[in-house]
């Protein structure tokens, strides 16, 4: 079968361990595989020319700008776009090629399920509802936000199309390799984000984590995971809150967030790092 005319991009840093498996599932159907790097001091770039993608390197300018100049490398308009922690599973090959079996599909983009899968398994939970993006579009029509933090397909009003089939997501290593990557994300968002005033926020110090909670927990069906799934839904919970506590920190000033703002806040941190172990 001849290959689809998409190009499959993705952006990666220190994916040594799970970029090869990305690559594989989409390597053999799709016309090219680009991989941009951002200063990776493991093995993904050998990963990914060993499976068979093209590798660019870019220093890191944001998670939206990275993505947009991964966009540019790309020969083809239409875009599929996975991260070095997903894997597209047979289903939702089966139903890309659907749409491109009668020519070019009809709609600017099509939005897939992205789930979930914790650390040791090897599928999500049953019933799993975690987050659902645009990752199959046509460039020239719609493109990623130009953002630092936010990374998502910018519709602008076009027409997206949805494919009832998962992406499976390996998105942690471990519970504690979460905690890191939450707390990293948390100082980013900190740092573009501008700091409401303490009155504003201190409420939601008593909301914060219990609505998260229940979103988690609840909503997005991480009840299904058994232990894991009330671990998850915990951490994410938490740090939820530990931003609005580390705002209210702040005084209401916007500030340097590229480390905790006082000894208080890196002293609750490692509390509750301490009880989730």
């Amino acid at each position: 079968m001849a290959k689809l005319p998409i190009s499959c991009f993705i952006i990666s840093r220190n994916e040594a361990d799970r970029i090869g498996r990305s690559i594989r599932s989409v390597i053999d159907w799709v016309d090219e595989v680009v991989v941009v790097d951002s200063s990776s001091s493991n093995a993904t770039i050998a990963v990914s020319q060993r499976e068979g993608a093209r590798v660019i390197s870019n220093s890191w300018p944001g998670f939206g700008q990275q993505k947009r100049f991964a966009e540019d490398q790309c020969r083809n308009n239409w875009l599929l776009n996975i991260d070095a922690d997903e894997v597209v599973t047979h289903e939702l090959r089966r139903k890309i090629e659907d749409l491109f079996a009668n020519g070019t599909p009809p709609l600017a983009g099509y939005g897939v399920p992205i789930c979930l899968v914790y650390p040791g398994a090897t599928e999500p939970r049953k019933w799993a509802r975690d987050h659902w993006c645009v990752r199959l579009y046509d460039r020239s029509v719609v493109r990623f936000r130009d953002s630092s933090i936010h990374d998502s397909v910018v519709t602008d009003g076009h027409e997206v199309g949805d494919i009832a089939a998962p992406l499976y997501h390996f998105s942690i290593r471990s519970f504690d390799d979460m905690k890191r990557k939450l707390d990293s994300r948390m100082w980013i968002s900190m740092q573009h984000t501008e700091v409401p005033l303490p009155l504003r926020l201190t409420p939601r110090l008593l909301t914060e984590f219990p609505m998260h909670f229940f979103k988690y927990y609840i909503v997005r069906r991480h009840f299904m995971g058994g232990l894991d799934g009330l671990r998850y839904a915990q951490i994410q919970s938490w740090y939820r809150f530990l931003r609005i506590y580390r705002m209210i920190r702040a005084n209401g000033r916007y500030q340097d967030y590229s480390q905790p703002a006082d000894c208080e806040s890196r002293d609750l941190l490692s509390s509750c790092d301490a009880g989730h172990h």
